[in-house]
């Protein structure tokens, strides 16, 4: 004699981290630092948002090679990869976005009257440390399902 049995199925698991605020956040945050350092280094290379060279402290000029220009598209190329990474891998990402961002607050505070920018990375630094943290549970814990 068989009894009738009921299975659970993927999609209840599925839901309930869907529902999950953490993994909300931790979505939010992944979008969010895959996609912004992905257009503001495709914007290096054309300077429609600002102008991205006046973002550059002059003795950083001093120390690259080439013009500032050029300066600002390796860091755009640097910032596109960031955000690749995030993408990818965002337990990484996370750190690679945040350490970046901490270059960018450096040259920004040796800029007068940058400081409110600085300020404003500063908040984003602190984004990018949280989105590592998120995804050190949520990003593992996804692929061990």
């Amino acid at each position: 004699m068989s009894s009738a049995t009921t299975t659970t199925t993927t999609a209840t698991p599925r839901r309930s981290v869907l529902t999950d605020p953490g993994y909300q956040a931790f979505v939010i945050l992944r979008t969010g630092f895959t996609v912004a350092p992905i257009l503001f280094g495709l914007d290096k290379f054309t300077n429609l948002l600002v102008d991205w060279p006046t973002y550059l402290a002059p003795w950083i000029d001093d120390v690259v090679p080439g013009s500032v220009q050029a300066a600002m598209y390796a860091v755009g190329v640097i910032e596109i990869v960031a955000g690749i990474v995030v993408a990818l891998a965002p337990r990484f990402g996370g750190w690679l976005v945040a350490g970046w961002l901490v270059g960018i607050i450096v040259n920004l505070l040796s800029i007068p009257g940058y400081y409110d920018i600085a300020l404003r990375d500063f908040g984003l630094l602190l984004g990018a440390v949280a989105l590592a943290r998120l995804a050190q549970r949520y990003h593992g814990a996804r692929k061990s399902r």
